[in-house]
């Protein structure tokens, strides 16, 4: 190393982690007094210094990452330099930092005001989003991010542009440039045509009104705006529209001008959008920021350079850094740190970085090549923007620990950098670092003396030992008296196992969903608290290697000095690669060299010389007809490869291929420069040679014994645990220690489990993961969890906490598999399905919470099948279900059972696992699964009571397609027109299940069947048992009066629910006795759907904060009462199509009983659109289908308004975008906004419904299913109804051209000409409370 010295920081939430690398001439041997907490490493390299300090400290200094610039500059300089005084930077060549400024003013909504510019009749597309609610039993819907502009500040352009041709044309030779460009006048649409950035041909339906912009923006700027955001329809393809409104934007003064096509140039409009309003909202932050931190140094120089970190993983100059690429600015440098450091060529392994910090922990996957993600969500928003693969969950350091119904909970709270966990000495709340130290597992004196309100002071163990004792003293009293109390070692380490399985989930997640076993990792850890939790984590996923850098504590600020100075560009294409000519391939050559030419002068504006830059390419590829999106990368010398190898990634991680072409969708250009040459140090050839014994390891000496608690065979204790000092003056390179352990230094602490052995390199600590139940000191054999006795029948907390969070994990990785091994629209991008598993009677064990009305359904449709095959199943068996008599909501719903044997004996079921997924298309006489003119069963497609789907492992195809050709054998109907697709998503739901069942027998083997089962069982009582409570208090609420509530179907059928409790037991019958009959319509609701719809409204009545597994114990404490033969409880003969509409308003009024909400809009108005099917004479007419449920108002409630068009209770699905609908479709959407004053007046208002305005560009068939177009959503406490919705068919006389308007009903289907519309108003909530005077 030689010149000036590098400086990389990382700013976290709690913690500023700083690397310095110095060259040794630099390094002038500070005294200790200035060395403070800082480690210095010298090595052949140079001196590296590590630093950690609080991120936030305002008593000490105001700004982090100059205190610590000015502690490094002290230390290398070897004087004392004033706080006050602006600092020379001369020696430093680069300043490195990744910061939270973006993500915090993000998250604390602190960006600044700006205006925003959408096409017209879409100017609250951003707000409406995709309209799903992010928590779903949250009736409030409290966490949906609110906007970042002011709805006054919104500017609607008079322009409309969208796509000519549609990909779902079943005569896809219309579809060619040539022929839409030809016969662009055929269809006498207003407007020209042109061809798109993408290659695409557009229509100019308007061209932009510039006069009045001009006049809209003005007022803005009048204001005071100084940003603007653009987001037009289909500018990703057709830009020009968007660019006119910059340079007027820009001629009235505007500074900050954010672009939509520029920023993120992909189809679909709103995380598009998003990525402008985010980048106009953090930009000017970012700048203020980086100014600010500027102006600390002389002449406003931070060293001969300063980058800053960006949210894909590469630096970007400081004057260039911009708010949407800052967001995830810090957690990026760790994903960067431990891919240089932990990643090994010669081996290929891929790792998973654990990144834990002292607010969350960030977890990532490393196996070659960065991985980036396109579409990320992050502080609520979904945004179009590149950024590395990272998934947090909010658990780290200072992760609080309580103890509430019952059950060991970790975060989501934190106790923050202030005050902090209790050890801080600053008057904080328990939290996991408290645990660590507790229990011995962190040594006082190793840690950093930052602490106290003067922070010089250590951490406090008398504090964190006080507060233990008063939470176990908590614990014990509320156990059962049979059972023997906890200590305060096993209070501490039972949150640490719950700490870890919290974390285990997102690394299983991160993998399985690309279909990569968890267990073929290596896991490198990092961050000030990972190395205390690695072993154990690595144990409980299988993993037999963690990787421990040596800069492990500060390994982010490592990866920003490691990391490449970055610039891309990207154009959006549509071309079909796998009929590609050479011209193709030609002209394909040509784009990616002007955008290499793009990324080049971006890179030299950032001193980047031409020969330090190197080129990435990929394409964006897709199948014909799907969404899934994969980016693969250009070879120059090969570029034909392209297509064998989507289809490889594509197989890899969907587990299947398709006979469709490969179509490519966008081109990236990404330019990388190193201006800096640290690279680090392999661990494999040394560690190979350790191991081997060909190298001799030093017997190592511990510089001190502690106490500390570790699980052994015979369950935990403390043990005399030696503690090994790391760095100079401690272990060596070469050593190998034995666990227990604990290696330490003033910046981490590892800690080697029993059964594992680290060995000591150069620059790693690597430690190999063994059993977790070794024995130590003489100790037997034994399970590490001891198994449930006959006589036992008190369930552990701990184990509760343990086994509910692994049942929902596998029940989410369940999910993950159906996902990414299915082929539908429905199911993998709309994620209409759900996953479960169910003990031995089919009891309902864990429902990965996807779609609300699957809930308490599926239970029924397993326990149907568990009785009807008793004793008559094998193993290898599998049954498939959809009918309402046997546990179906509606029968687009398929339902897939696997039963699971004991493995010794393939008679007894031990559990069932199942999955359930919206096909839709299954026959019928409809267009769309959907049917509103249905009114008996046959008419709606496919229904069955049972079939065996697999016997005995082989599958049966043929009697599948046999029984998906039935609906055709009925006058009117036809069967299925997607065969295959029915085909691929059944075996995605097999799939999903032998996914279940391999986890689950992996759950019998680590803790035995017995335990297993029994744990099984207690999460359900703690579920009763917590219902049983809730009943209680309500019945004292009400003054044990019954809850009486009743409301109405559109067509005039009573709904009637009468609730009584029993306070002694706290159990409830839920009583449905005067319900009207079953109808003959669509509308008619299976019993199952009254038990979804009891789960979801208790749920979601009970307090969020109080820990609840989601399973039949719900259910145990209840009687549902539904009389044979009523709306509720119809025969298999009436239509039930409609049901998951009707189970609003199951759900409306059991809210209404309990006084709870007013009611939601009731509805899932349900649009379908298609062509083809079978004509008059029975003959088979190819066409297309599309469908979508669109949302409304949901209810206000006692202490909040309710929110506008989302989707409400029993269902959460995706709406696909505008921009997609047009593509696919011949359709082209007029308006989509919120149907300002539709929701109920009142102290709290209800949620305004929303308008869906859509116009058919050929003729097309529309049908709606809808309810509260009759019956009002009902208002609460003095608060008025929400206005009801309605359905109009806008129809254009073809003789006359005249425009009349046909109301559709509540369900209708209607024929639409060419230039017909349907425009959709949904209902708005109910209001809560009389309005104020």
């Amino acid at each position: 190393m030689s010149g000036g010295f590098t400086i990389a920081l990382d700013r976290g939430g709690t913690f500023l982690d700083v690397v310095a690398l110095i060259p040794p001439d630099l390094y002038n041997n500070p005294p200790a007094a200035l060395l403070g907490n800082a480690v210095v490493v010298n090595d052949e390299e140079g001196v590296q210094v590590q630093l950690k300090l609080l991120s936030e400290d305002p008593q000490n200094y105001q700004d982090a990452p100059t205190e610590a610039i000015r502690r490094i500059l002290q230390i290398a300089e070897s004087r004392e330099i004033p706080k006050d005084e602006k600092l020379d930077t001369s020696s430093i060549d680069s300043i490195r930092m990744g910061t939270t400024v973006a993500t915090n003013a993000l998250l604390e909504r602190k960006g600044e005001n700006f205006g925003l510019v959408m096409t017209k009749g879409f100017k609250d597309l951003l707000q409406i989003g995709d309209q799903t609610r992010p928590d779903l039993f949250d009736l409030s819907i409290s966490t949906k991010p609110s906007l970042l502009y002011e709805l006054d500040n919104v500017v609607e352009a008079d322009e409309r542009v969208s796509l000519e041709g549609w990909t779902l044309d079943p005569h896809s030779q219309n579809q060619t440039v040539e022929f839409l460009l030809e016969n662009s006048t055929d269809n006498n649409e207003e407007g020209t045509v042109a061809v798109g950035v993408s290659g695409e041909v557009v229509r100019i339906f308007r061209k932009l009104d510039e006069n009045s912009l001009r006049v809209s923006l003005q007022k803005l700027y009048d204001k005071g705006l100084r940003g603007l955001a653009v987001c037009l329809l289909h500018s990703w393809t057709y830009p020009e529209h968007e660019n006119k409104v910059a340079e007027i934007a820009s001629s009235i003064g505007f500074t900050q001008i954010s672009l939509s096509s520029q920023l993120s140039p992909a189809i679909k409009a709103v995380p598009r959008g998003n990525a402008a309003a985010v980048d106009a909202y953090l930009s000017p932050v970012v700048r203020r920021y980086v100014e600010n931190f500027l102006s600390n140094f002389h002449n406003q120089q931070a060293g001969k350079r300063c980058d800053l970190m960006q949210s894909d993983g590469g630096l970007v100059s400081a004057e260039k850094f911009s708010g949407l690429r800052a967001v995830l600015s810090g957690p990026a440098g760790g994903v960067v740190g431990f891919a240089k450091t932990a990643y090994e060529e010669q081996t290929g392994i891929p790792v998973i970085g654990f990144d834990m910090g002292g607010t969350s922990t960030d977890v990532s996957r490393f196996a070659g090549k960065f991985e980036h993600e396109f579409d990320n969500v992050t502080a609520g928003i979904k945004i179009a923007c590149p950024q590395l693969g990272i998934e947090t969950v909010a658990a780290g350091g200072g992760s609080r620990l309580t103890f509430k119904n019952n059950t060991f909970c970790v975060g989501p709270e934190s106790v923050g950098a202030h005050p902090g966990p209790a050890c801080y000495r600053k008057g904080g709340e328990l939290a996991i670092t408290d645990a660590n130290l507790v229990l011995g597992r962190l040594v006082p004196s190793t840690f950093p003396c930052i602490f106290g309100p003067n922070a010089d002071a250590p951490l406090d163990l008398e504090v964190s030992l006080s507060k233990f004792k008063e939470i176990t003293t908590m614990i014990n009293y509320q156990r059962p008296s049979s059972s023997k109390p906890y200590t305060i070692d096993e209070v501490a380490a039972g949150f640490l196992r719950v700490a870890n399985e919290n974390m285990s989930r997102p690394m299983r997640s991160l993998t399985e969903q690309k279909g990569y076993p968890t267990s073929a990792h290596n896991l490198c850890c990092f961050g000030g608290a990972g190395g205390q939790h690695a072993c154990s984590i690595a144990q409980g996923l299988g993993i037999g290697l963690v990787i421990v850098p040596r800069l492990s504590s500060v390994l982010s600020a490592y990866g920003i000095a490691c990391a490449d100075m970055t610039a891309e560009a990207s154009e959006p294409m549509s071309d079909n690669l796998s009929h590609a000519s050479t011209a193709t391939w030609d002209k394909l050559a040509d784009r990616i060299s002007k955008l290499k030419r793009s990324v080049g002068q971006k890179m030299t504006e950032q001193d980047v010389r031409p020969e330090q830059t190197e080129y990435e390419v990929e394409l964006g590829c897709l199948y014909d007809g799907s969404d899934t999106v994969l980016q693969v990368l250009y070879k120059t010398e090969s570029p034909s490869d392209v297509v064998p190898d989507f289809i490889a990634t594509h197989l890899r991680e969907t587990s299947f291929s398709m006979p469709r072409d490969v179509l490519a969708a966008s081109i990236r250009v990404r330019g990388t420069g190193k201006t800096t040459n640290f690279t680090p140090k392999g661990f494999s050839s040394e560690l190979a040679e350790l191991t081997n014994g060909t190298s001799n390891s030093p017997s190592p000496v511990p510089s001190e014994h502690l106490s500390a608690y570790f699980e052994f065979a015979s369950g935990g204790k403390r043990v005399q645990t030696p503690v090994y000092a790391l760095g100079d003056g401690g272990i060596t390179k070469g050593t190998i220690i034995d666990g227990p352990a604990i290696i330490a230094d003033t910046t981490q602490t590892i800690i080697v489990e029993p059964g594992c052995v680290a060995f000591v390199l150069s620059q790693h600590v690597i430690i190999r993961v063994g059993n977790a139940a070794t024995p130590f000191q003489g100790e037997e054999e034994d399970p590490a969890v001891q198994p449930i006795s006959e006589k036992e029948d008190v369930a552990d907390p701990i184990m509760l906490a343990v086994f509910g969070n692994r049942f929902m994990s596998i029940a989410e990785q369940m999910g993950h598999t159906l996902q990414r091994t299915s082929i539908s629209v429905s199911i993998k991008e709309r994620l209409d399905f759900s996953c479960s598993i169910h003990s031995t009677d089919g009891s309902l064990v864990a429902n990965a919470p996807h779609i609300p009305v699957h809930l308490g359904s599926m239970q029924y449709a397993v326990q149907s099948q568990h009785q009807h095959w008793l004793g008559k199943l094998r193993p290898g068996d599998v049954l498939l279900t959809n009918h309402p008599e046997w546990g179906g909501t509606h029968l687009p719903d398929l339902t897939v059972v696997t039963p699971v044997f004991h493995p010794e004996d393939d008679s007894q079921v031990l559990f069932y696992v199942a999955s359930r997924g919206h096909h839709t298309d299954i026959g019928g006489t409809s267009v769309t699964s959907m049917n509103p003119i249905s009114k008996e069963l046959w008419q709606e497609g496919v229904n069955v009571k049972s079939y065996l789907l697999c016997s005995q492992g082989k599958f049966n195809e043929e009697g599948f397609r046999d029984l998906f050709a039935e609906p055709a054998k009925y006058p009117g109907s036809s069967a299925t027109r997607r065969i295959d697709h029915n085909i691929t998503d059944i075996q995605a739901a097999i799939s999903a299940n032998v996914r279940g069942i391999t986890l689950m027998n992996t759950l019998f083997k680590e803790f035995g069947t017995k335990t297993v089962l029994f744990y099984m069982s207690q999460i359900q009582t703690l579920a009763a048992e917590t219902v049983r409570s809730f009943f209680q208090d309500v019945y004292k609420r009400f003054g044990g009066r019954p809850l009486i509530a009743q409301d109405f179907m559109d067509d005039g059928t009573l709904i009637r629910l009468a609730v009584r409790i029993n306070p002694e037991d706290g159990s409830a019958v839920f009583d449905w006795t005067g319900t009207g009959p079953q109808t003959h319509g669509n509308f008619n609701c299976p019993i199952s759907l009254s038990y979804a719809a009891i789960i979801y409204c208790l749920r979601s009545m009970i307090k969020a904060d109080i820990p609840m597994p989601l399973n039949q114990g719900v259910l145990d404490p209840v009687e549902n009462i539904v009389p044979k033969g009523s709306f509720l409880n119809p025969s298999g003969v009436v239509a039930i199509s409609g049901s998951t509409i009707a189970s609003q308003r199951l759900v409306d009024v059991i809210l209404r009983a309990f006084n709870a909400a007013a009611a939601s809009q009731g509805c899932g108005n349900s649009l379908g659109f298609g062509t083809g099917g079978k004509d008059a004479f029975g003959n088979a007419i190819p066409g297309f289908a599309y469908g979508e449920a669109i949302g409304g108002g949901s209810g206000a409630g006692p202490g909040w308004h309710g929110t506008h068009a989302i989707s409400v209770h029993s269902t959460n699905t995706r709406l696909t975008d505008v921009e997609v609908i047009e593509a696919r479709c011949p359709l082209l959407v007029q308006e989509f906004s919120i149907r300002r004053g539709s929701g109920g007046r009142g102290k709290w208002k209800g949620g305004h419904g929303c308008i869906r305005h859509i116009q058919a560009r050929i003729p097309v068939n529309c049908s709606i299913v809808s309810q509260r177009r009759v019956f009002s959503p009902f208002g609460l406490e003095g608060g008025s109804d929400g206005v009801r919705g309605c359905n109009v068919w806008v129809r254009h006389d073809p003789e006359d051209g005249s425009v009349t308007e046909i109301n559709m009903g509540n369900n209708g289907m209607v024929t639409l000409g060419r230039g017909d519309s349907v425009r959709i108003e949904t209902p708005g909530g109910g209001g809560w409370g009389a309005e104020d005077c």
